[in-house]
């Protein structure tokens, strides 16, 4: 692979030089359907500290497998195989220049119980080639298995032999933190577990500094004093879970005492710099008056202090302090114009980095780049046969809703010209959460259903994350009403933009945008003619109840509320004989977000009413599609039903 790709393009960073883009040919060509249900051909690129190798994950036809590829000779290792089933890759990143450092999570199986577990290992380069368990529990004093194990806080930067890891081995849910050896995986706790404490925050140096605590709804962040092995009695920061004093810590700065968070600003998100010493004294670093900070702060690799933060709103999506990040960011501008480029990785001395680039005709292609050549060569695309005249890409929309509240989202059309401004047949595509969002880049969905004839409508409806405390608010326990309007609403938009056709509008979504799909046909059967759901919530009733087993109950009962009555009305399970239109439904059975149990009693009830159903359940399907043939089938499955009912004569 290697081979042909850095045969296939270079582009020369030298000054003035540039790669001109071309236009979209205004032939309808049409890539095939494989080509949108297809996980990415290469993902998760990530470059060793010395810039000689580059760990990546491949797709065979499905099978995903981690490799890491000497640059210099093109020797490629594999290291781990996946199939989003029974394996599935959660991360990984690079101890020191030999030693990769693996998450795995694998499907378990008790007698009857089936359930999720992961592990870390390590991959050296200059030992046995192979992977290796980091945390065996053979012959060791555990008291607990942990079946969560690869909970890294800190890579330890300036110690390339170790890493901390916090793990439940003492006792359950409660982390103790080890600093494990990636040569000789010998392990020293350094911290015992506390109570309450769930997760650890470690500083640069690698010294463990704050526990976060969640009891009920309240939040808790608390300094660790190392030399008392004790914390502290006054938290550093304590707020309710969806307060807006809430406080998100990002990471702390080189010296040890600069902290970087995240908090409101005029109703907003902003990223701020304080100190521990000092923590409600805060320097507003950035604000964005029309989005929250979605980003983070960003390491040097070079220096290892903070030299920047990203933020989705911004040009390349991320601004840069330090005069070398933003002199070879003005350099990359200047050699792919007009696109999104954003530098993922970079060596230790600066010279070998990773680009990320997407734009209006690119669905996003990895670059390899040299700082001292000015080179840069094309790695690998992410969809190959989704480029150029096949990418349709987003075009971004504002509507108001019936109280007069402005709603944002993406419309994807599709090809051809718009000149005779013949309406489209329609799919409003609400995203999950439903406290997430959709942005402007690729997104399968809405890409395939456009290619096939379909506008393709992604409201960022009231309660989406990214717009502001009081927007996100409003999904709370409001489901099934302004936030469902919000959909009736971008379809009346759509019509009168003369982009959709009234009589062939259906909508779809998963998770969340399932279940405002069938609550679409619920209680605007006038205005969607069908309602396609992968792993949609049926019953939020149950929701509410199924969280007493579960450490965040009062959270879930909070996010939902306490109202019987309204929890049972907004249900589509209770709703049944509401339905007029037909309803297409698709979960995975081992679900473990939206127990498949919603769909399979949906199912059941409308079947017994006599209703217009279609079902299909996903063998050992999980929540997030990330088998390859479960995303065919699905999208397939919503294709297909978008066509009986929208295009059938």
């Amino acid at each position: 692979m290697l081979r042909f790709i850095f045969t296939f393009l270079f582009i020369s960073l030298a000054p003035h030089a540039q790669v001109t883009e071309q236009p979209k040919t205004p032939e309808l060509s049409q890539a095939p359907i494989e080509a949108y249900t297809s996980l990415p051909l290469v993902s998760q690129v990530d470059l060793s500290p010395n810039g000689t190798h580059l760990a990546f994950v491949q797709n065979y036809q499905g099978t995903l497998v981690l490799n890491i590829t000497n640059l210099k000779t093109q020797e490629t290792l594999p290291v781990l195989k996946s199939d989003n089933k029974e394996v599935t890759l959660n991360w990984y990143d690079w101890a020191n220049n030999n030693t990769l450092i693996v998450a795995a999570g694998y499907t378990q199986r008790q007698r009857l119980l089936k359930y999720h577990s992961t592990q870390l290992f390590k991959f050296d380069l200059n030992g046995t080639k192979k992977l290796e368990n980091l945390l065996p529990t053979r012959n060791r004093n555990v008291s607990n298995a942990a079946q969560f194990r690869d909970n890294v806080i800190s890579m330890l930067p300036d110690d390339p032999k170790h890493i901390l890891v916090a793990v439940d081995f003492d006792t359950v849910n409660r982390p103790t933190v080890f600093k494990v050896n990636v040569d000789t995986k010998r392990r020293e706790r350094i911290l015992r577990p506390r109570r309450n404490i769930s997760d650890w925050i470690a500083d640069r140096q690698g010294n463990v500094r704050i526990g976060y605590k969640l009891k009920d709804t309240t939040i808790s962040y608390i300094l660790y004093d190392r030399d008392k092995n004790s914390l502290h009695n006054k938290p550093l920061y304590q707020f309710d879970v969806f307060s807006p004093e809430r406080v998100t810590i990002l990471g702390f700065g080189q010296d040890g005492d600069t902290l970087y968070i995240k908090a409101n600003h005029e109703g907003k998100k902003a990223l701020f710099k304080t100190k521990v010493s000092q923590p409600q004294n805060r320097e507003l670093i950035f604000s964005d008056p029309d989005y929250d900070v979605d980003g983070t702060i960003l390491y040097s690799q070079i220096t290892g202090k903070v030299n920047g933060f990203s933020h989705s709103n911004t040009e390349g999506s991320r601004i840069y302090w330090d005069e070398e990040y933003k002199s070879l960011q003005t350099a990359l501008s200047s050699a792919l114009p007009n696109a999104h480029n954003v530098i993922i990785d970079k060596s230790q001395d600066g010279d070998t980095y990773v680009l990320y680039s997407s734009s209006n005709t690119d669905s996003g292609t990895y670059y390899l780049g040299q700082r001292k050549a000015q080179s840069l060569y094309l790695f690998a695309p992410q969809h190959p046969e989704i480029q150029d005249a096949t990418y349709l890409g987003k075009q971004r929309h504002s509507y108001k809703a019936r109280d007069g509240l402005s709603i944002e989202g993406y419309l994807t059309l599709p090809p051809g010209d718009r000149s005779n401004s013949v309406p489209y047949p329609t799919i409003i595509l609400p995203h999950g959460g439903p406290m997430a969002r959709d942005y402007a880049d690729f997104d399968y969905w809405s890409e395939l259903f456009a290619s096939r004839g379909y506008a393709v409508f992604q409201p960022n409806f009231r309660g989406s994350y990214g717009y502001g405390y009081e927007f996100a608010q409003a999904a709370m326990g409001a489901w099934g009403e302004a936030m469902q309007n919000d959909l009736q609403d971008a379809a009346h938009y759509l019509i009168g933009q003369k982009i959709a056709n009234k009589d062939q509008i259906c909508v779809g979504g998963g998770s969340y945008g399932g279940y405002a799909a069938v609550m679409a046909v619920v209680k605007h059967p006038e205005t969607f003619k069908c309602a396609a759901s992968f792993a949609g919530v049926m019953d939020l009733e149950s929701v509410v109840s199924r969280a007493r087993y579960y450490t965040n109950r009062e959270v879930v009962e909070k996010q939902f509320g306490d109202d019987d009555d309204k929890l049972e009305n907004n249900s589509p399970i209770n709703n049944i004989a509401a339905i007029k239109r037909p309803i297409l439904l698709i979960h995975g059975e081992d679900d473990k977000v939206v127990p498949v149990s919603h769909s399979r009693r949906m199912y059941d009830d409308l079947l017994d009413a006599k209703k217009a159903v279609h079902y299909i359940e996903l063998e050992s399907g999980n929540h997030h599609l990330s088998y390859q043939a479960h995303r065919h089938t699905t999208l397939t499955a919503f294709l297909s039903f978008f066509d009986t009912h929208l295009k059938a004569k």
